[in-house]
């Protein structure tokens, strides 16, 4: 398969898994920004991300098997193509599990806090947590 080839195929499985996950595949502004919040290199521009979308480039195998996670597919499925399959269980970037929209909204929010409304909502997170696991 040509470069170009294997570009629109990567682009068309990105745009696949993202519809599966719940996220538009129309919007590049959006991939990079749920990107950014998930990755802990360089963040990526959103140009780059129209690129991915629009195949007319790959991302690195770093970043590819960060989107992969997020998304819950297989990096090799989102890579290569193939059988579609989910990525392997207790797989996941930097141990995190995948962020919804409205998870990274509250990450923002929780951004905007000063530092003491902060350190209330961690001990309240927290808390809620030790309740929950002591069911």
């Amino acid at each position: 398969m040509n470069s170009a080839n294997e570009r629109a195929s990567f682009s068309q499985r990105l745009q696949q898994a993202l519809k599966n996950a719940h996220y538009s595949p129309d919007s590049p502004t959006r991939l990079a920004r749920e990107f950014n919040v998930r990755f802990d290199g360089r963040p990526i521009t959103v140009h780059a991300a129209r690129k991915w979308l629009v195949g007319e480039a790959i991302p690195t195998q770093e970043k590819l098997r960060m989107i992969a996670t997020w998304l819950g597919v297989a990096a090799e499925w989102l890579r290569f193509g193939g059988p579609e399959l989910a990525a392997p269980a207790g797989q996941s970037h930097s141990g995190l599990a995948r962020f919804e929209s409205a998870d990274v909204r509250l990450i923002a929010d929780l951004q905007r806090l000063d530092e003491h409304h902060r350190q209330i909502a961690r001990e309240f997170i927290r808390m809620l947590v030790r309740l929950a696991y002591q069911k």
